[in-house]
């Protein structure tokens, strides 16, 4: 008789933890409590994987050998809560792909920064000719990756939820950003629970495998002080000329294996200091590896982020216009305004989550010229910069925001899309805003161009 996995929820990892079942010739039931998009129930039907939507039936569930449960699943929820009780095994997608996994793990967690440094060093691994699959929180889950095929490498970006539900998971390079307080109604509102759960990432690391963090960060250099990994231990620094990887406001400096490489931000596609840490992280990992430092200060120079990341979009008239849709908390703000020395045309606005605009006063006064207010409700950003910015407009029309934006910029300024807020007053989400946000600069740069001089 086939041993019997069941997988709670029918997102991208429980539907991939599926496919990777099915395959490994395991007795597989998928179960979600809501309704199952249309693309993941397709690709059930088509693998004729057995499922449920819309609800969890325990006699189906509880008969489990294994669990997997989707990392969105809190361990309260009672179906979880009664099969740990009963004994059954209750693992997360990421550790059950793990066990079957041939190739070598590169794994980037953090608050912050996460995307972007998974994104790049997949492209310094990928652009040096290596066998590399992106994967985890980023793209398609490990399983549905595994289930096509094996690779020699892996670049996974993981989340404190994923990490909480690994157990033998062990990454060969493992990198921690940042932690700053984010999830902890997850975690008992306890800052310690959240710590813990991101330093699980070293928890089955070897002496022979290497783990790079930011030495700088706050939390992260003191929960250092009193951690002792059997890792090898790589800092990133800004203060620190000694630490392996060192950015000194302009030029990286790695001295890595007795590999050295020196680069100045400028030369790369990353801009602010924020993205400095990202990139030595991706550096450092890309170099443990085995890319060639001139392979990798190549790659450098052709990366493409994510979207709605500080993406540049156009040039008009000599105003740059900048999507940080995904800026949508104060903290993020601060990195967008740190990454540009001209003058502003800040756009934000949306649902406030409580924002605390003092954090980010000064900078504002010195570097913003305007403040277009994006939203249903501007009350409160009128109210707090009015006086801190020469001009304050607001707008519920993106069409309408970017002339408003033009008018207010001269050449060499930049206007940046960086909101602060969520975005569902107006928008469906930050992508859908950062979408229509581009194609209103796109269009009105085409209208422009067809002009007349």
């Amino acid at each position: 008789m086939k041993e019997r996995i069941v997988i709670l929820g029918a997102g991208e990892s429980g539907t991939g933890a599926a496919l990777l079942a099915q395959q490994r010739g395991y007795d597989v039931f998928v179960s979600d409590s809501g309704a199952i998009k249309s693309g993941y129930r397709d690709d059930l039907i088509r693998h004729k994987i057995e499922f449920e939507e819309e609800k969890h039936t325990e006699e189906k569930i509880l008969n489990a050998s294994l669990i997997i449960k989707s990392p969105g699943i809190p361990d309260k929820v009672p179906v979880v809560m009664k099969a740990k009780q009963k004994g059954i095994e209750v693992i997360d997608e990421i550790e059950f792909a793990f066990r079957f996994l041939k190739g070598r793990v590169i794994a980037i967690t953090g608050t912050n920064g996460k995307t972007t440094t998974t994104l790049l060093t997949y492209h310094l691994l990928k652009s040096a000719g290596f066998d590399v699959a992106l994967a985890g929180n980023v793209g398609e889950s490990l399983a549905r990756k595994l289930a096509h095929g094996n690779h020699s490498w892996y670049v996974l970006e993981i989340s404190s939820f994923q990490l909480d539900g690994t157990k033998t998971f062990r990454p060969d390079i493992g990198i921690l950003l940042n932690i700053t307080p984010d999830h902890l109604d997850r975690y008992n509102y306890e800052m310690k629970n959240y710590i813990n759960s991101k330093f699980r990432l070293a928890a089955n690391m070897t002496p022979a495998d290497a783990f790079i963090y930011y030495a700088d960060d706050a939390v992260l250099k003191n929960e250092m002080a009193g951690r002792n990994l059997p890792a090898r231990v790589l800092r990133i620094s800004f203060t620190d000329s000694l630490a392996p990887l060192y950015f000194d406001g302009e030029v990286f400096h790695v001295q890595l294996n007795n590999l050295q490489l020196s680069l100045k931000q400028s030369e790369t596609t990353l801009r602010g200091r924020h993205n400095a840490v990202n990139t030595l992280a991706a550096v450092g990992a890309a170099l443990l590896a085995g890319v060639k430092p001139e392979a990798v200060m190549a790659a450098l120079k052709t990366f493409k982020n994510a979207p709605h990341r500080l993406e540049h979009i156009a040039t008009i008239r000599g105003v740059e216009f900048v999507n940080d849709s995904k800026a949508t908390n104060v903290d993020s703000v601060i990195y967008a305004l740190g990454s540009y020395k001209q003058p502003l045309i800040w756009i934000a606005g949306g649902i406030d989550k409580g924002n605390d605009y003092n954090l980010i006063k000064d900078e504002v006064k010195k570097k913003v010229k305007a403040l277009i207010c994006l939203g249903k409700d501007n009350e409160k950003l009128k109210r707090f910069f009015t006086g801190v910015v020469p001009v304050v407009r607001e707008t519920q029309s993106v069409k309408e925001l970017v002339r408003m934006a033009l008018d207010e910029a001269s050449a060499g300024d930049v206007v940046l899309l960086s909101p602060a807020c969520a975005s569902f007053d107006l928008f469906k989400n930050y992508e859908d805003r950062g979408n229509q946000f581009r194609q209103a600069v796109l269009d009105l740069k085409k209208e422009l161009e067809q002009q007349p001089v």
